[in-house]
């Protein structure tokens, strides 16, 4: 039985030493050596599907014979450092909606090298059990739910485009939408699921926690939360010359929510602690075919 855990974004790797630098968790590689290169991928705090197919990429790359450091930290500072050329690449930019005004403000700077997921959507997570099946009746029933919706980082796109669209445009001005972090927000989904309260979320797909809690989407009838979005890999602009080989395999990159959540339950659902690199290695055996069409 899948178990379910939160887990705090920054998590150290297997064979690696966590340092803070301005503000951003580096995970640096011990023992790379002389090899085809180095090169740094931003990581969304918090933002799972990010941290895996980030985590996925380290491994192939590192196999490959290149030096990789995952960088945590924030969208803005993260598109601030690939725009300046501080970072590489991140794997986790939401198109056309959820990271639109970073692209639209650093987008001279930056590479789109395409989208490796098209299924990805925001939503409004309430327990499958609630009272309530769409965002049209969560206004006047906003008592079952505390009062509350509870947010992730004030800074993302879900929370932007819930306190501009989502609210107003359903008329939930009178309740308190508490924001935090993803990891604050995941605690308290499992502090709900253990007591059988009704909760409402801010949440996305995909997102292992779909796997690891008994939840259903509002309907969003209205259509504020967007349609589905594509998770694109955005590079630095000097990246493609730089390093050629791999740009070309992120543009193929492909990556469905099957095979994606399995990943995440892997490393966030299945497996209770934060060395992730035995985890994925694992992975990586048991899904070889897929992983070695990465890099053909």
């Amino acid at each position: 039985m899948t178990k379910r855990r939160i887990i705090a974004a920054g998590l150290a790797l297997a064979g690696t030493a966590a340092l803070l630098v301005n503000g951003a968790l580096v995970q640096t590689g011990v023992g790379g050596g002389d090899d085809k290169g180095h090169l740094t991928i931003a990581v969304f705090n918090g933002w799972d599907e990010g941290i895996a197919a980030s985590e996925l990429w380290k491994a192939v790359l590192e196999e490959k014979g290149y030096t990789v450091d995952l960088e945590y930290a924030d969208p803005a500072a993260a598109y601030t450092g690939i725009a300046k050329g501080d970072y590489d690449l991140t794997l986790d930019t939401w198109l056309p909606l959820t990271h639109a005004d970073y692209m639209e403000t650093y987008g001279d700077d930056l590479v789109d090298l395409g989208a490796w997921n098209d299924e990805a959507k925001l939503t409004i997570a309430v327990n499958e059990d609630a009272p309530i099946d769409s965002l049209t009746e969560l206004a006047a029933n906003a008592g079952v739910f505390g009062n509350r919706l509870v947010g992730i980082e004030a800074g993302s796109g879900l929370v932007t485009v819930t306190q501009n669209a989502v609210i107003p445009g359903y008329g939930l001005e009178g309740m308190e939408f508490v924001t935090s972090s993803t990891p604050a927000m995941l605690t308290e989904l499992q502090s709900a699921t253990d007591a059988g309260r009704d909760v409402a979320v801010t949440l996305w797909r995909p997102h292992w926690a779909y796997n690891a809690f008994p939840l259903k989407d509002l309907e969003d009838p209205d259509g504020l939360l967007g349609d589905a979005e594509g998770i694109h890999t955005v590079s630095s602009k000097g990246f493609g010359d730089e390093f050629p080989e791999i740009a070309k395999w992120l543009e193929d990159f492909r990556m469905d929510n099957e095979l994606l959540y399995s990943l995440e339950d892997a490393m966030f659902g299945e497996y209770d602690g934060d060395d992730y690199g035995p985890v994925v290695a694992k992975w990586i055996a048991d899904n070889q075919d897929y992983v070695d069409s990465l890099t053909r």
